[in-house]
């Protein structure tokens, strides 16, 4: 079945808009970011974030149009991230593609936005894993390991307890005065480190369930700024780095274990640090399983990957009706995010 399907996601600090040929062909994703709104305070404000939204959507989505060469009128459908992430955020981007599913009179698809990061390792060059899979999701605002059955198919075998992975990222960034986003800001700074230099934990790894904490690890971090002030920033970040990268790829080994899959992948804004890109494929090589990364260009919140999924989704359940609302903490399978 072919659609064309215009994709909204306005989960966090990115607007996004995108269009997408039968979940699969992108021929168009603009993602217009806050940084410059956030930097001064080290992280995302809600309300700043909302207002940015607000301001920029419809250019964003005019932008992905034009950019795909189509019309409002060459639409199939639109769907739109309501499920995950910041209320005020979400509900500009409901908001408008509402407006467009009623004025274009196309069908509405509300998606959880953790099925647009699953869905982003199916829409790369090669072939996408087959199902089922196990998927680590890994960003500023969760850290989630799931069993992938089927489109809308979602059972999560492991979630963090407190901070997620690319939060603590960011708040040791802050902490170092690095800027904003942390993740990047940290990775940048530990390509010139000793991955060696502290002996930093790796929170749970003995223990059997697949669960995640990066508060601990988080804390260590601080405590060494604080015996060491004048500690080389770089050998902290390399080491910080390396603790958290571990920790993912070991959780995720056992996972695969545990399930008996064996085709694991990685999605996620933090699925951008190349070392866990990298200590991730050669994990997976030596245990003998299949890994798929999410292309670079959908690893952060983009409205391509979200329109992939409601192709998908449209074709398992249908559309939503226009009164779909927005969920700042949502279910994905079994168990809430």
């Amino acid at each position: 079945m072919s659609m064309l399907v215009l994709g909204i996601d306005t989960t966090c600090d990115d607007t996004s808009a995108a269009v997408v040929r039968s979940g699969q062909t992108i021929l168009s994703n603009v993602i217009a970011s806050q940084y410059a709104a956030h930097e001064a305070f080290g992280g995302v404000v809600p309300m700043i974030a909302a207002r940015e939204h607000a301001r920029q959507i419809s250019f964003v989505i005019q932008a992905a149009l034009d950019k795909a060469e189509v019309r409002f009128s060459d639409l199939d459908a639109v769907a739109v991230s309501c499920d995950q992430g910041l209320l005020l955020a979400l509900v500009v981007g409901v908001s408008a593609a509402k407006s467009v599913a009623l004025a274009c009179n196309i069908p509405l698809i509300g998606i959880h936005h953790l099925e647009g990061h699953i869905c982003s390792v199916l829409m790369g060059e090669g072939p996408g894993p087959a199902f089922p899979f196990l998927c680590l999701t890994v960003a500023g605002g969760h850290t989630l390991l799931v069993r992938v059955e089927d489109h809308g198919q979602y059972e999560v075998v492991g979630s963090t307890r407190d901070d997620a992975a690319g939060e603590a990222l960011d708040k040791i960034a802050r902490r170092l005065g690095l800027g904003y986003p942390g993740g990047a800001a940290i990775e940048r700074v530990a390509a010139n480190g000793d991955a060696t230099a502290f002996a930093l934990p790796r929170p749970m790894i003995r223990q059997k369930t697949l669960d995640f904490s990066f508060s601990g690890l988080k804390t260590a971090v601080v405590r060494v700024m604080d015996e060491h002030p004048d500690l080389c920033v770089a050998d902290l970040c390399a080491s910080f780095q390396q603790a958290v990268v571990d920790t993912l790829v070991i959780k995720t080994m056992r996972a695969a274990r545990q399930t008996s899959l064996t085709r694991i992948a990685l999605a996620g804004g933090v699925a951008l640090n190349s070392l866990l890109r990298k200590t991730f494929k050669k994990a997976a090589d030596r245990a003998g399983l299949q890994a798929f990364l999410a292309p670079r260009a959908l690893c952060a919140d983009n409205g391509a990957m979200v329109a992939g999924a409601g192709y998908f989704l449209y074709r398992e359940r249908g559309a939503d009706p226009l009164t779909i609302e927005t969920r700042a903490n949502a279910p994905l399978g079994r168990l809430s995010v």
